[in-house]
């Protein structure tokens, strides 16, 4: 017995040697990579675990320093420990740094400015900066000189252009919220981005005609306040349009006889656009002054439409049929109904509307809020008269009447589609 654990005990001893001997050659083999792999290798933890590697090894001393990656978030962070952390990575980081990420919830006006110093002599390709509290920060000149940058995002900031401008030549991602800036300076930064596909504007505030002119943009969000707003961006693929309800532009009352078509000035230019949304009251605002049913463009590669709509409102209504007239290929329609909140509407019955419409291509159409009123219904009517090929109207239910009277009413519609089936959860 004797034997048998001296056996063990010499059998331990030679597999903890051999584990030590294998952590060795690891942390050996480790040490010896280069610099940019070891950097690549911290990218994958916070940064102040990274930095605690200096005291790993010499070689790993500076090996935080080359981290391509930098992601400083305040957190749990006492206000002065994080503003130390930020100082020390901007101002020892030796390489190029890919991509910086700055956020936290406390106030760091005082240290905003060096900051962005710092991080522009670095020459990042992606820039993240969301600092929620307090006033807007002012955005210095120098991030504006970076000629290098691929995608940039900004919260809580004012945007204004320093006098010279060369623009951002390979900035192919901008997004921006919670910003403010001026009609001149948010068309200037948009124009001068040549390279731009994926553009985010939401909620800002001192823009009055918003004008996004852009060749090369794919994918576009707009929500926010805004009077007036111009589109050309005809290789647009994507777009959600929404206009807030402190918005003024939508509360005008509209004027028959204005000849100026919003619906072709903000969607005129968009023959390649494949999904549209419309939210908040942005369809109020396209059905101000004139009517068009015929457009510049036919979106051929329109297949998916969704409209925040007021029903009861004849001029939104015809709004949305000039939007199917021009779309021959539409094959899904999502709306969210929402009741009357003006009275500057009219409020003809849908019934009355003259206007024959052929959707061949529409499948599926669904309806939210569906509180079941008549105009609500007519809508759900004239849509069974026009798709032949619809499979399915689907209806969220809402409302607050009689629920199996109006299921009368539905399962009573005429449909020109023998696979046309009427659905209410």
């Amino acid at each position: 017995l004797g034997k048998f654990n001296l056996d063990s005990e010499a059998m331990s001893t030679c597999k903890k040697a051999r584990a030590e001997g294998i952590c060795v050659v690891t942390l050996d083999r480790l040490s010896s990579l280069p610099p940019e792999i070891k950097g690549n290798i911290l990218s994958l933890l916070n940064v102040e675990e990274a930095v605690r590697t200096c005291t790993l090894s010499s070689t790993w001393r500076d090996a935080w320093a080359n981290m391509p990656k930098i992601s400083l978030r305040d957190g749990n962070f006492a206000r002065t420990k994080f503003v130390t952390l930020v100082d020390m990575v901007l101002s020892l980081h030796k390489g190029t740094i890919e991509e910086c990420h700055i956020s936290g919830n406390k106030n760091y006006h005082d240290e905003f400015g060096r900051w962005m110093l710092m991080l522009s002599r670095k020459s990042p390709r992606s820039v993240i900066i969301k600092l929620n509290s307090g006033p807007m920060y002012r955005i210095p000149s120098c991030l504006f000189s970076l000629g290098d940058l691929k995608s940039l995002r900004l919260k809580n900031c004012i945007i204004s252009l320093p006098r010279v401008f060369q623009g951002f030549k390979s900035l192919t991602y901008l997004s921006l919220s919670f910003f403010s800036s001026t009609d001149r300076d948010i068309q200037n930064l948009i124009s001068f981005c040549p390279e731009l596909t994926y553009l985010r504007l939401t909620s800002f505030e001192g823009i009055k005609c918003l004008n996004i002119q852009s060749p090369t943009l794919e994918d576009l969000l707009v929500d926010g306040y805004f009077e007036d707003i111009n589109l050309d961006a005809p290789n647009l693929e994507e777009a959600i349009l929404s206009l807030d309800l402190k918005a003024k532009s939508y509360q005008f009352v509209p004027i028959p006889h204005d000849k100026e078509s919003h619906v072709k000035q903000s969607l005129g230019s968009l023959s390649d656009i494949e999904m549209l949304l419309v939210g908040g009251f942005f369809m109020k605002y396209l059905s101000k002054g004139c009517i068009v049913t015929k457009l510049p463009v036919v979106f051929t590669r329109l297949e998916d439409i969704y409209l925040v709509i007021c029903l009861s409102d004849q001029r939104q209504v015809l709004t949305a049929c000039s939007l199917f007239q021009n779309a021959p290929n539409l094959k899904n329609l999502g709306m969210l109904s929402y009741p009357s909140r003006t009275w500057d509407e009219d409020k003809a019955s849908i019934q009355e509307l003259t206007l024959q419409m052929q959707m061949d291509h529409l499948v599926t159409a669904s309806v939210k809020e569906f509180r079941g009123r008549d105009y609500e219904v007519d809508f759900v009517a004239k849509l069974l008269t026009w798709a032949p090929a619809l499979e399915e109207v689907k209806l969220e239910w809402k409302g607050q009447i009689d629920r199996s009277m109006v299921l009368t009413k539905l399962l009573a519609l005429p449909r020109v589609s023998p696979r046309a089936k009427v659905i209410v959860t």
